[in-house]
This record gives C-alpha cells, structure tokens and sequence, in this order.
C-alpha cells in the first residue's frame, strides 16, 4: 500500500467513525469532521500533509501525490 492510499483511507475512516460519534454521542464531533476536512483541501493546495511526512519517515512507498 502506499501513502497516498493510507492517507485516504485513514481520512475516510476518520470522517465516518467522526460522523457515527456524532450520531451516537455529541454534535461536537462535526467539528473534527471539519478538521480532517480542511486538512485535506490544505493538503490539495499545498501538498504537505503531516501524516504522509510520518509515512515516508516509516519508510512506506510513496504515490503519486506525496513525494
């Protein structure tokens, strides 16, 4: 797998589980929802994205989109 798909996959999976805590518990959630969210619009922008730095520390092959 590389960064880019870890990235996205853990990004996805952050809005999801953000979004059933939401249900299940507090409307504050969505502010974390909101937080992934801008990161990733940062992220197209910019092309630093943290956890793809921690990513390429670790040694995992890099995509297409984080080099």
């Amino acid at each position: 797998m590389t960064i880019d798909r870890i990235v996205l996959a853990v990004a996805g999976s952050f809005i999801l589980l953000s979004l059933i805590l939401y249900l299940a518990h507090s409307h504050y959630w969505l502010w974390f929802t909101a937080f992934v969210g801008a990161n990733l619009v940062q992220s197209a922008f910019t092309g630093f994205c943290p956890m793809a730095k921690i990513l390429k520390a670790a040694g995992v092959k890099p995509g297409e989109a984080f080099k």
